[in-house]
Formats: C-alpha cells, structure tokens, sequence
C-alpha cells in the first residue's frame, strides 16, 4: 500500500512538473533581392610615369566587380530554434535554447548545426548561469545600438572591420556566463570566460603536439543601465587569436567599446564608439620592435517611426593605424605606413505588414582610403575589388587600390 501511494505521488510529481514546462518552436524566414557593386582605381607610381610617360596609357582609369542575386538575413539572420523552460520551484527555473541558421535561398543549410546558440541555463533571484555557445559580451553594443542591427548591406561599418583584428567577435563556443538578475532598477550586466579546449602537454611535448596551447580563449563584460528611454552600456573583452608555445607569444585581441541609445517617440538616437587593438604578446625574448595594430571607429544612428513603418539611417567611420619602427623611420624620411580608413552611409525603410511580417529595402554607400578594402555585399551576395589588371594588346599592367562600394537589399521578413 505504502509502495503504492509512493508511485501515485511520484507520478502526481512529474504531472505538475510536465504542467510547469513549455518548449517552443520559432524562427525567420528573410530573403531578397542583393546587389554589391565595388569600384577600385589605378594607382600611379611617379618615378615610373617620371621614366616611362605611356606606362599607364592604356589602362583603364578605373575596375568594377559586382553581383546581384538572392539572398538570406539581409533585414533579420533567418533561423530556425527550439527553446524552452521548466519551473523547478522556489524561484529556480532550468531552461534551454538551440537556434541554427538557415540559407533559405537555396536551402542547403537546415538544422544541421545550432552555431547560432546552443546554451542551457539555471535562472533564479541570483541571477542565470548560462553554459554553451552565445554572443560574446562584446559583440552586444555592436548590435544592439546599431540601427541596422549588424545584419544586411546597412551593417555598421565596426563591425565589419573588427574582424581583421579578432577572430570570430560575433560568439564564443565552449563558454560560461553569468547574467546579473533584472531587477536592480534598470542595472544589467554579464561576464563571460570560453575555454580554448587545446591541448597540453610536458614542456617536451608541448611543441611537437600542439604549440597553439592557448589559442582560442576569450573572456568579458557588459554592463549597462535602461530605464525609460534611456540605454547605454560599456563592454571589454579579451580574445586569443593564436599562440605559440615555442616562442612563448599570444597574439591578442583586446575589444573595448561603449553604446547608447535614447527614444524620443517621434525619433530615436544610437551612437557607438569601439577600439580594437591587436598585439602579439610575449612571455620573454620580446623583439625591440614588437608594432600593434589599433582600430577606432564609432557610429551615429537613427530610426524614425512612419505610420506601419520605420525610416533608418547610419553613418560610420573607421580608421586603423600600425606602429611605425622609428629606427627604420628615422634612416628613411620617406618610411610610413599608410593608415587605412573608411567611410559608410546607410538608409533603409521597413514596412511592417503585420507585427511578424515586414517589407524592406536598404542601400549602403562606402568609400575605402589608404588600402581599406570594405564592401557593402550583405550574405552570399558579395565581390572582390579587382586588384590587378593587364592590357592584353599593350601588355602594359597595373595596381588598382579598393575605392568604393555599393550595396542594396530589397526583401520580405516573416518571423513565427
């Protein structure tokens, strides 16, 4: 009898625990119509045109590549996940969410991996402890106070330079985070450490095996404050792009960014400013010249509600500069280094049809200085600048350098 109402009662147990639980499928489908149009320029040497007049006689003053086609996550990245929760009781809640990408306009990619996210979560008045992969703690100011939200040809133009100086900045694998509870009056945060994963071994193995002991491992913080209208966060992060065992240096990437936005009702205000700064480290023998690379940028946005619709509009500038050796530069007056830089405009409207349907339509300007080489191709709508070029008559050849670009997404959101 006792065995019996035991059962009855484990059973009556996992009933109410089975009520309290929810999963929910959701996603987005995105597609449009993607254009990117990138134009590069001659570049003339003096001293050449100095000895030979007619070396660049024949050859064209400027090149054009460009595509244009059908594309995927040019308004919102489409995606399919599963999420769900479980009350666990005395205000503890365990909760998952796998989201995967998918390339709606050809299919070929499905649910065969969540690398969007892939987390499970313990939640309670502490706070959520969170372990798996998911945007990194840095990556959040750049989406979340860009009013293109980093996704289509108006992604902000930070974002796309950061990666020429940190590996995969948007998410970090193999993680663990902790999320500050949301109800400290408008106070948010969270901290993150990814484990690089690699292997070690005795200092007499460790090279033979894997000199890259330390690669791949990123720690970092957001924390912010929202309230009313009002939103701004500071963010900083760490990421090791590679190492090297042997020679006992880590090649680092150290993120540092601060956002905000304000909503006016009838406008609303985003500004971002980040710098990135890639240096290889050394633990000894560290070279007398040892250059870093840095990169600021900042962006200014806005977004204006129109009766089902929404005006927006960006502009963006970033500039990268490397050390100069002054060894080198104090025997060679002409030695200099160009300093890259870059400019973007962007606009676009979203005509919402229904609050999970939209219409779009974006188009971004960009003009690459001193080498940059950005283009505004969204997706798998992207082109190369054309770099080199040779007259097959006159057999003359020439350096074309990255001028500017152009870019457009006209498409349909439908989220479920």
């Amino acid at each position: 009898m006792k065995k019996s109402l035991v059962a009855l009662a484990a059973l009556a147990a996992a009933g109410v625990a089975s009520a309290q639980s929810s999963v929910t499928l959701f996603g987005i489908v995105d597609a449009s119509i993607s254009s990117v149009s990138n134009k590069s320029e001659l570049v003339t040497d003096p001293f050449t045109l100095l000895t030979n007049p007619y070396a660049y006689l024949y050859l064209p003053g400027s090149l054009k590549t460009s595509r244009t086609g059908l594309n995927n996550s040019a308004y919102n990245s489409s995606r399919l996940g599963f999420r769900g929760v479980e009350d666990l009781g005395g205000g503890l809640s365990a909760s998952f969410w796998l989201e995967a990408p998918i390339t709606n306009d050809d299919g070929a990619t499905g649910v065969s991996t969540f690398a969007r996210r892939s987390t499970v979560s313990l939640s309670g008045g502490f706070g959520e402890i969170r372990l798996g992969r998911d945007y990194k703690p840095t990556f959040w100011n750049y989406t979340v106070f860009d009013p293109f939200g980093t996704v289509g040809a108006g992604t902000a133009l930070i974002q796309r330079a950061t990666p020429a100086l940190e590996n995969s900045n948007v998410r970090a694998s193999n993680s663990i985070g902790y999320f500050l509870p949301k109800n400290l009056g408008g106070f948010y945060g969270q901290v993150m450490y990814s484990f690089h994963e690699q292997l070690k071994a005795d200092n007499n193995l460790q090279d033979a095996l894997n000199p890259n002991s330390r690669g791949g491992r990123y720690w970092g913080g957001r924390f912010g404050y929202a309230n009313g209208p009002l939103d701004v966060a500071v963010a900083y992060g760490e990421q090791n792009n590679e190492s090297d065992w042997l020679t006992g240096y880590d090649n680092t990437a150290k993120n540092f960014n601060v956002g905000a936005s304000y909503d006016f009702g009838v406008v609303k205000l985003f500004g971002q400013y980040a710098r990135v700064k890639n240096k290889d480290e050394y633990s000894a023998n560290e070279p007398w010249f040892n250059p870093s690379t840095k990169m600021d940028g900042y962006l200014l946005g806005v977004t204006v509600p129109v009766g089902a619709g929404q005006i927006r509009a960006s502009y963006g500038r970033v500039k990268f500069k490397t050390d100069r050796d002054p060894l080198v530069a104090l025997l060679d007056p002409y030695y200099q280094y160009a300093d890259p830089k870059a400019d973007q405009l962007a606009v676009g409207y979203v005509h919402n049809l229904s609050k999970r349907t939209a219409l779009y339509a974006t188009v971004a300007y960009i003009k690459n200085k001193n080498g940059a080489n950005f283009s505004a191709g969204s997706g798998n709508i992207t082109a190369p600048f054309a770099s080199t070029y040779t007259d097959t008559v006159f057999g003359s050849s020439g350096a074309y350098r990255p001028k500017t670009s152009i870019g457009y997404d006209l498409g349909i959101r439908h989220a479920f």
